[in-house]
């Protein structure tokens, strides 16, 4: 793998507005960062639309992410949209708590925010498989059905930063997040809502690195571990009582059907362009294994958790693993 051309070097950092209000101090320090480094334009979105029309007129520069888990998807579901996710390169600085951060994570993104803006600048591509549903949805890392588990236990609450956006910081307190935003509301005079040009090319920034996660965790198997919980007994999450009926096809081959109940469904993206399916039925002792191109998950309305964010209900949907079918920009090494 090489990295990323000099034609290159020239970024559309796009700032999340819920990571200027939960930690502006770090959203600061990776825009400098990436200031020192490259030729960069900062987008400062008010709301989607914004992101949408500043990828659309992105021209060469190449899409930098400052923000959680839920705004580097936004932009990679605009990207597959606009059928542009396989040709250019992804770079996020993940900013916010666990667990609105653990995708990036998985991936092998830093999460201190000068290690993440100099593997932007410094780092190199790598070719990831992904899922991409009937409905264009993608998934990076990993999905599982019922949507239902919860940190303690509890069922449908969505994953991210504690507490309402913007009302809590890092470590939990809502000062911090004010303190967040009155750093970042001083970072250009001149710069308000919306996406202002702000180029500048000099030095890089200072220390403050933190390892990235070990390329041995980086597996289907792993990905899901880690975005949904090993289990019941782990971390302190309680399956949902009860079970699913549903029926699930794998590259048009019947895994389970209705009169079979099951109490869980994980599938991730694994090598080879296959999806590793694992279904956990009522009345096995060890889940059902599988890889497919293809899988099909029909039944009564069913929710599911896919990277963190729950889905649904639905009816039916269908997953289709594509071999490297985006790039995102990691450390070297």
């Amino acid at each position: 793998m090489s990295a990323p051309d000099p034609i290159e070097q020239a970024l559309l950092v796009v700032i999340d507005p819920v990571a200027r209000r939960v930690d502006g101090e770090s959203v600061r320090i990776a825009r400098d960062v990436l200031r020192g480094g490259a030729a960069t334009k900062i987008c400062l979105p008010d709301g989607p639309e914004e992101v949408e029309r500043a990828l659309a007129r992105r021209g060469r520069r190449r899409p930098v992410v400052i923000g959680d888990d839920r705004a580097l998807l936004h932009v990679v579901n605009v990207l597959q949209r606009r059928r542009e996710l396989g040709d250019i390169p992804v770079s996020a600085v993940p900013v916010g708590p666990l667990p609105a951060v653990s995708l990036a994570q998985t991936l092998g993104v830093p999460l201190g925010p000068v290690a993440a803006a100099r593997a932007v600048l410094d780092g190199t591509e790598r070719r990831l498989d992904v899922l991409v549903d009937d409905g264009g949805g993608v998934v990076l890392g990993g999905l599982w059905v019922p949507g239902g588990y919860g940190p303690g236990g509890e069922t449908d609450v969505p994953a991210g930063p504690a507490g309402p956006a913007g009302t809590a910081g890092p470590n939990g307190s809502a000062e911090a997040g004010e303190a967040g935003a009155e750093a970042v509301e001083t970072m250009d005079a001149g710069s308000g809502p919306g996406c202002g040009a702000a180029e500048g090319m000099g030095g890089r920034g200072g220390e403050g690195h933190q390892p990235w996660w070990s390329p041995a965790a980086r597996t289907a198997r792993s990905a899901l571990t880690l975005l949904t919980g090993p289990g019941p007994a782990a971390e302190g999450r309680v399956p949902v009582p009860g079970c699913t009926r549903l029926r699930i096809e794998a590259d048009g081959v019947l895994v389970t059907d209705l009169d079979r109940p099951v109490t869980r469904v994980s599938l991730a993206a694994a090598d080879g362009g296959l999806a590793e399916l694992t279904v956990h039925t009522h009345d096995a002792d060890r889940p059902q294994r599988s890889r497919a191109r293809r899988i099909t998950i029909s039944g009564p309305a069913f929710r599911y958790r896919a990277d963190n964010a729950l889905t649904g209900p639905v009816r039916r949907r269908t997953w289709t693993a594509h071999a490297e079918g985006w790039r995102l920009v990691v450390p070297r090494g």
